[in-house]
């Protein structure tokens, strides 16, 4: 992205604040106010807090938002089960923003929120991991005070899709600490009070050299007009326009001159800037809007998959977006953009963002550095506190006895949630797939249970939303999708010669035993998307809290040498379209990053590269 529009609005941010960066980088208007910063706030342990007049009076602490009260950055710092937390603000609308909608923002708040506006309810939300918005126009005037006050309810013992956030009362093996409620940025903005442009959907279309533009409007009305223009650069390279009708969304195609095509790549990762303006009868713009994009176009050949017509290897690192003082939050907006310098110093071109719908400004650094990522939800608790009474810690890391990690039979509403990801990411061309499942532990019973339901319809809806990439059903374990655009397995053999024997040949490694079972490879595109996973800490080595999966290496060496043959297996393998290792950073006790949790290398970073830059298998074909 050219960056005009967004570097204008970040300079209307107080830097004093904490994260006041512009939170929705693809959707930029000029107008908007950080709230994050100092908040009233209070634990309602009881979850009582509405009867007992919260919503009225004053609270007894102060918050730092937008980190959660689990963090230490929110300067709270109670990592016990907080079944509901309140927060209260009083901000003034600026004056200047009279005869517009009022629009509050937040970015993430888990689980269940509530907001009331000068003690009137304005909104409330489900889910942990995705924007949703709520409008003041009702209840708050511009030039004048409103009272805010949020009630998030996250009860961590109930069934909900958590990530890895921790089930039991401290940490264990690889579940850290929770987060509960306000957890991103929390912002206003006016829009125009008649109708304004939503969030387009944006469609490269690489073989046309063009994009597709759908462009939702709130209150269409005839009359109205849409005017789209791409820019590369400071030119203005194509416009279009088109009427919209009160009855359909909005189309219009920018078709790139053919000197100006650029490909987005790893090695161009070229962006187009894109203002969108909503037009009225004379002419006249009603609403504006900036967003970008990138051109490229996602394939499958066989069992190869293609990026832009070339095979292009995933070398993935597993990314779980931990911080030991934000937890789920980032401490600066330049974190999210380093964790991705990090993985591409150790030689990796992307990430599979692993059990988390990760902030969106981490996409944002993903678009412009040329990052490859899969987008995945955090779907880990589905299946109520039951899930996990069949794991045990070991010195080997969470072994199953029972049970399974999303759950045996859970409703299907949670797709909603999934959909909104898929909705608010979309136009990212950074992510070049979709995982809505994480090793899924399934027996083939006779009977269809609602984990089935719920499987299919996440798959579904990312297929029907978002046709452009693959989609993978599950990834790891029960695979129940016959039509799943991949097929995939987590393998953490640690003797590579053991590894050697399951791969070298072309073989399609499938987890299988008593509690998993999964329908068989159809010859869809394969790769190993958990491996490694390699302890390496001396200094917790005997650390019952400190783990990693098989076998501590007795000296660096031999580290060195078990982290190149495993890769060197992979990439050799020749219908592998790429792999995934575990993981990027220590988390917690879980000590087998390839930097620790304060993002410090652990390791020679040139003989990691070195390890993986040997040309892989399906490339050559």
């Amino acid at each position: 992205m050219g960056n005009r529009v967004h570097y204008a609005v970040e300079m209307n941010a107080c830097k004093s604040l904490p994260r006041p960066e512009y939170p929705r980088p693809q959707f930029v208007r000029h107008d908007w106010l950080c709230l994050n910063g100092e908040w009233e706030f209070e634990i309602d342990q009881g979850d009582s807090g509405l009867h007992r007049g919260l919503l009225e009076r004053p609270l007894k602490e102060r918050i730092v938002v937008p980190f959660c009260p689990e963090s230490r950055l929110s300067g709270i710092g109670n990592t016990d089960y907080l079944n509901a937390v309140w927060y209260r603000r009083v901000v003034t609308i600026p004056k200047a923003w009279e005869g517009r909608r009022i629009l509050l923002h937040f970015q993430a708040s888990d689980y269940d929120t509530f907001v009331w506006a000068n003690g009137a309810e304005v909104g409330r939300h489900r889910g942990g991991m995705t924007p949703f918005v709520c409008d003041l126009t009702e209840a708050a005037r511009s030039g004048e005070a409103v009272t805010l006050v949020v009630r998030a309810r996250d009860n961590a013992r109930d069934s909900m899709p958590s990530g890895k956030q921790a089930w039991t009362h401290g940490n264990g093996g690889c579940h850290y600490t929770r987060t509960t409620g306000i957890w991103q940025t929390v912002w206003m903005e006016p829009v125009p009070l008649a109708a304004s442009l939503l969030r387009p959907k944006i469609i490269p279309d690489t073989a046309n050299g063009r994009f597709l533009i759908e462009q939702p409007v709130f209150g269409a009305q005839t009359g109205l007009r849409l005017r789209a223009r791409l820019r590369d650069g400071a030119e203005v390279a194509a416009e279009a326009v088109t009427a919209c009708g009160v009855d359909f969304t909005p189309r219009v195609e920018l078709t790139v001159p053919p000197q100006r095509v650029r490909l987005w790549s790893p090695e161009d990762p070229h962006l187009y800037d894109i203002t969108l303006e909503l037009l009225d009868a004379s002419g006249a713009v009603v609403d504006e809007a900036a967003t970008y994009a990138g051109l490229r176009s996602l394939s499958i050949e066989g069992m190869a998959v293609k990026l832009n017509g070339k095979r292009v290897f995933q070398r993935l690192v597993l990314d779980q977006g931990y911080y030991p003082d934000g937890i789920l939050t980032a401490p600066t907006d330049a974190a999210l953009e380093a964790d991705i310098r990090l993985a591409q110093s150790a030689g990796f071109n992307g990430a599979r963002l692993h059990q988390k719908v990760f902030e969106e400004r981490f996409l944002y650094h993903a678009d412009r550095l040329g990052y490859l990522v899969w987008g995945e939800f955090s779907d880990w608790g589905l299946g109520g506190r039951e899930a996990f009474q069949g794991w045990e810690k070991t010195d080997a890391g969470m072994v199953q006895r029972s049970g399974n990690h999303s759950g045996t039979d859970f409703p299907p509403g949670y797709t909603a949630q999934w959909l909104e990801a898929l909705q608010r990411d979309f136009n990212h061309p950074s992510i070049v797939g979709w995982c809505p499942l994480n090793e899924s532990n399934q027996r083939m019973a006779e009977r269809i249970t609602s984990h089935d339901d719920t499987m299919r319809a996440m798959f579904l809806a990312a297929k029907l939303y978002d046709p452009t990439r693959p989609v993978l059903d599950v990834s790891g374990y029960s695979h129940r999708i016959a039509e799943a655009d991949i097929y995939d397995s987590h393998d953490y053999t640690q003797d590579p010669d053991a590894f050697a024997k399951r791969y070298s040949a072309g073989g399609i490694y499938r987890n299988d035993s008593a509690e998993i079972s999964s329908i068989p490879h159809r010859g869809q595109p394969y790769f190993v998307s958990e491996f490694g996973g390699i302890r390496w800490n001396p200094a917790t080595t005997k650390n019952a809290h400190s783990w990693g999966y098989g076998d501590d290496p007795k000296t660096l060496e031999e580290f060195y040498r078990r982290f190149e043959g495993l890769c060197r297996v992979l990439l050799e393998a020749p219908h592998h379209f790429g792999y995934c290792y575990t993981q990027l950073t220590d988390v917690f006790q879980e000590q087998n990053g390839l930097y620790t949790f304060d993002r410090e290398p652990k390791f020679d970073l040139a003989r990691i590269r070195s390890a993986q830059r040997r040309p892989a298998a399906i490339e050559a074909v």
